[in-house]
């Protein structure tokens, strides 16, 4: 694949949507270029999360293998 076909990485991903989340906070933006901010947010939204969904499938798929069915809640207190 080349760089212009590849999807941005995961970190990319959330860079750019912080990006536009700081712009359309500002509040600066004409109606026009903050429609296509938004625009793009969902997009990036929706990227970033097909991305946690595939990790979250790995995951499972290595748990399954290791002879763990499930996925594990972590205590709250060991939660980000």
């Amino acid at each position: 694949m080349t760089k212009e076909t590849e999807s941005p990485s995961f970190e990319e991903t959330l860079s750019e949507l912080e990006t536009i989340v700081n712009e359309m906070e500002n509040g600066d933006l004409p109606l026009n270029k903050a429609l296509e901010k938004f625009e793009r947010g969902i997009a990036l939204s929706r990227q970033g999360q097909q991305s946690l969904e595939s990790a979250e499938q790995k995951v499972k798929i290595l748990l399954s293998n290791q002879g763990e069915e499930t996925l594990q809640t972590l205590p709250e207190s060991e939660q980000p």
